[in-house]
């Protein structure tokens, strides 16, 4: 790029610098064909952000600069999707995907259709919104209907546009408003290279490029989002909900001229022969790709096909994965270790004597409970296959019995939880082995998440970030630490100045309100959910109560059988989790219930909440239901009699219409439980 004259605008300046460094960046990120070094890019960004603060009015928010914005609000707001990402069927050989095909023309009444084939990637699925042609939203897939809103993180994706340019916006024919599905994969190299630093900092490494990549993803911190490098590949767009081109190898197309990664590994395939050959060759083709994938994903080309053939209940009709066999080798089990994981669960792992298998140094595998080990039949010291496919954590299948060596010894399962030495407890008709202590180091964190989640003690501000440095510091050992916490502690951490502090402060304070079936939820009782955690409440109305209860009181209450009240007893038979009540008593927490008044005017009234609603909160919706004696589910059916619908009501507001079922909106709402309350 040549030097600019003095007679030229710095808004002129500013413009040429900010489309150098996007052609650049496509070329690197989306090409894999750079044309000027590294240190070359660094100077004119360099220039740029310079030009930028001695001009903030000159900012934008798809200058390339802005990849890193700010640090999210603590957690991820949750994001209806315009339409459902749905799961795929699978075909595991041929035969299952030439009776897919078969199926294909019998619904489609056509002798001849084509089959669009892309490669399987295996990452995590992401819905990229734009509007006048600019980056706005970034969504995770979720559980299909609604997702996370990461556009924090994804603006740090190199592959993904912030903005479209006008003339690739013409070439491309996509509109200005408009949706992007995709796949977000963690490449292989900074897979690897991640997985080193992390063994260098005595960690254990991940199991696979698609934990990390998900990980990564939601992680509070952008800028190690961008240090990770993911990358984002298009695979169809949307307009209004709607397929916008008539074919989806013309939506691939269009992504590509638009300026997105789309895989080149793709093509049309005239029949399903031509199909399986390219599946041969994808599976040939596995070692050498840069990024891992678990098989071909075929679709039919022509979207009024695909509508024509539909869905079932969880996927259409019109496309399949077939997913490839997994892959094995043989090597020596050295010992076998118990990791306890966050909800306290034992698991074993073999410690494997390291070899590759797909491209990944496997040196550790699930053994999943002590039950499949008595089923193998292993032994440390054994010779076994160990089989890795996809997504799935490397595990082994298999012990080679013919290559037993003379002094494999017999593996004992641990009494104790390996971390904390509290008696792991195994329940009647159950695999796993459990701690049950909650302030086990292995489960502290995702206690204190859960602790301090909406819904449940509702502290907003203590979020992944900061719980990762207040136990990785000690300055939280235990649930009832939050409510020792000052300013003075919270501002040695990253990232927290005194407005923040206090504002953190005055959440804990506020906690201490919570009602006791909050309190109950926020300890994290094994299938003590927010429903029973409220019967609790309402039948014993005192924490102490609650506490002293037999089998025989708690299975009296609604809905608690055995299983339940097993693990409510084995809970408050732990010693650490009573001591630990005792310091969330002398914190000044809520131990009481309040008395609610309640009613039976919507007995036998299911309800189902969609959407967002003006004013009320779905908790604040579905308690106000409950009080007055109506049922909320989670899903709409013919049993369901009111549908609450706010704004980005999703695929069960459209259910519920075409099932006929009444739909109501706040306010609606809000008449009917005033006429209840008469």
């Amino acid at each position: 790029m040549s030097k600019k004259s003095t007679s030229e605008s710095v808004s002129e300046q500013v413009e040429a610098l900010r489309e150098t460094l996007r052609h650049h960046e496509h070329l690197y990120y989306v090409l894999d064909a750079p044309e000027v070094s590294d240190a070359q890019y660094d100077v004119w960004m360099r220039e740029l952000r310079a030009l930028e603060e001695a001009h903030p009015e000159l900012r934008a928010p798809d200058s390339p600069t802005q990849r890193v914005g700010g640090k999210p609000k603590e957690g991820f707001a949750k994001v209806a999707h315009s339409r459902p990402m749905l799961s795929l069927d699978n075909a595991y050989d041929e035969t299952e995907l030439r009776e897919w095909d078969r199926r294909v023309h019998e619904l489609a009444s056509e002798e001849k259709i084509d089959y669009v084939y892309e490669l399987k990637l295996d990452g995590l699925s992401l819905a990229l919104t734009y509007e006048d042609a600019q980056l706005v939203r970034g969504v995770t897939r979720g559980d299909g209907e609604v997702g996370e809103d990461v556009t924090s993180n994804i603006r740090t994706i190199r592959s993904v546009p912030l903005s479209i340019a006008a003339n690739k916006l013409r070439a491309s024919r996509l509109p200005k408003n408009f949706e992007v599905r995709g796949e977000v994969v963690l490449p292989l190299a900074a897979f690897h290279k991640l997985n080193a630093e992390r063994e260098e900092q005595g960690l254990a490494p991940a199991a696979n490029p698609r934990n990390f990549a998900a990980g990564t993803l939601r992680t509070l911190e952008p800028n190690i989002v961008a240090q990770r490098r993911l990358d984002f590949y298009a695979y169809f767009a949307l307009e209004e909900r709607s397929y916008i081109f008539p074919q989806q190898s013309e939506s691939l197309d269009a992504l590509a001229t638009a300026g997105f990664r789309v895989n080149p590994q793709r093509g049309t395939a005239r029949n399903i022969d031509e199909a399986w050959q390219f599946i041969a060759q994808a599976d040939a083709m596995r070692e050498s790709l840069p990024y891992e994938i678990d098989g071909v994903v075929l679709k039919v080309n022509s979207r009024a096909l695909q509508d024509k053939l539909g869905f079932t209940g969880r996927a259409p009709r019109w496309a399949i994965a077939y997913k490839f066999a997994a892959r094995s080798a043989v090597t020596q089990v050295q010992n076998i270790v118990v990791q306890v994981g966050r909800t306290g669960k034992l698991t074993p792992v073999a410690e494997l004597t390291p070899i590759p298998i797909g491209g990944t140094m496997v040196g550790r595998a699930t053994l999943h409970n002590a039950d499949e080990i008595a089923r193998l039949g292993l032994q440390i010291g054994d010779y076994v296959t160990v089989e890795r496919g996809g997504d799935v954590i490397p595990k082994v299948v298999e012990v080679l019995l013919e290559k037993r060596p003379h002094n494999a010894r017999d593996f004992s399962f641990p009494t104790h939880c390996p971390v904390c030495g509290s008696a792991v407890v195994r329940e009647e008709g159950e695999v796993d082995f459990r701690c049950i202590n909650v302030n086990c180091p292995a489960r502290l964190r995702e206690s204190l998440l859960h602790f301090a989640a909406r819904g449940v003690m509702n502290i907003e501000g203590l979020g992944e970030a900061v719980v990762n440095q207040l136990t990785e510091r000690g300055l939280v050992r235990n649930l009832a630490d939050i409510y020792s916490l000052d300013e003075a502690a919270l501002l040695s951490l990253e990232r927290i100045g005194e407005k923040t502090a206090q504002s953190l402060l005055q959440q804990i304070e506020r906690s201490k309100h919570a009602p006791l079936d909050h309190v109950l939820l926020g300890l994290g009782i094994r299938f003590v959910g927010e429903r029973t955690a409220q019967f609790l409440a309402d039948a014993f109305g005192t924490m102490d109560r609650v506490m002293e209860a037999s089998a025989e009181d708690l299975e009296r209450v609604q809905e608690i059988g055995p299983r339940i009240s097993t693990a409510i007893l084995e809970f408050f038979s732990v010693p650490e989790n009573r001591t630990l009540i005792e310091k969330l008593r002398a914190a000044g927490l809520n131990f009481t219930a309040e008395k609610k008044k309640t009613s039976s005017k919507l007995s036998g009234l299911t309800f189902v909440l969609t959407g967002t609603l003006p004013t009320l909160t779905r908790e604040e919706a579905k308690e106000r239901i409950e009080r007055e004696g109506g049922t909320v589910s989670g899903s709409v059916s013919k049993k369901t009699n009111y549908v609450v619908a706010g704004e980005e009501a999703g695929s069960k507001l459209d259910k519920a219409r075409k099932l006929g079922i009444t739909i109501l909106d706040e306010a609606a709402l809000m008449d009917l439980l005033e006429r209840a309350r008469l």
